[in-house]
């Protein structure tokens, strides 16, 4: 796993852990392309985690965000 820190502190993922991530979030979570796109245009905005954009906007429930922290710490 490699996860690079920008100077904001916010965490980056490698590509590959990237496009894990979307996968486990439409395949094992069945969040939808739309929401998916929604978030990803709201993070451009304001450079906010994928995740916590996807959480803030009601896109996903406290459960599935707490899941995908679960799954980060594994992988």
């Amino acid at each position: 796993m490699i996860i690079h820190s920008t100077q904001k502190g916010e965490i980056q993922m490698t590509p590959s852990r990237y496009s894990r991530l979307i996968n486990f979030l439409q395949e094992d979570l069945a969040i939808s392309t739309a929401s998916l796109d929604v978030a990803l245009r709201h993070r451009e905005q304001n450079t906010g985690s994928l995740t916590m954009v996807l959480w803030q906007y009601g896109l996903i429930t406290l459960e599935q965000l707490e899941q995908i922290y679960d799954w980060l710490e594994t992988v």
